[in-house]
């Protein structure tokens, strides 16, 4: 089991989840976010898409809807803050959501890419960790790619929310 400390979240992952997991942790934050673009190129051939039906838009208002009015330096930078984990507005916005509803603003952001949401820039070629890693993706079966997924995105955005502790940490039973 692979878990974030910080924020309390956890998904089950196999060992080539894991693996692929920190090959993405190892990427820089624009090789992050051009990897998000290629998953989301890729999606419905090579990659299973997450269920539309377990997300709810309506909860991320300021990453579904202000956000596409800022300019593009404005979206690049506030993307670049929650795969940074940056204590900002939109990152904490990012960081309330629960994982599908943070996968859902990754995809609907990259289903908007060039026209309402920043674009690649021109002639950009992904680098070996990102073509290494979509390769990896690619091979999970859809339930290790949802879980990769989950993981990614419950690893990025800000909150300062604390996970409760466990009886095994405290050694207290908790009461009704």
């Amino acid at each position: 089991m692979t878990s974030d400390h910080e924020s309390g979240r956890s998904q089950l992952l196999n060992e080539d989840t894991t693996k692929a997991v920190e090959a993405f942790n190892k990427l820089g934050t624009d090789e992050k976010l051009a990897y998000f673009y290629y998953v989301y190129e890729k999606m419905g051939e090579s990659i299973t898409p997450a269920a539309p039906a377990a997300t709810e838009p309506n909860l991320a208002p300021k990453l579904m809807g202000d956000f596409y009015e800022l300019s593009d330096d404005e979206q690049l930078a506030i993307m670049r803050q929650i795969v940074n984990r940056e204590d900002t507005e939109y990152s904490r916005a990012y960081g309330s959501l629960k994982e599908n509803n943070q996968l859902m603003v990754w995809f609907a952001w990259a289903q908007a890419m060039g026209e309402t949401v920043v674009d690649l820039p021109g002639g950009y070629n992904a680098v070996e960790g990102i073509n290494n890693l979509l390769s990896q993706t690619e091979h999970l079966g859809f339930e290790h790619q949802i879980s990769m997924f989950r993981e990614i995105a419950a690893n990025m955005g800000y909150t300062d929310v604390q996970p409760i502790p466990t009886q095994a940490e405290t050694g207290k039973t908790s009461s009704f």
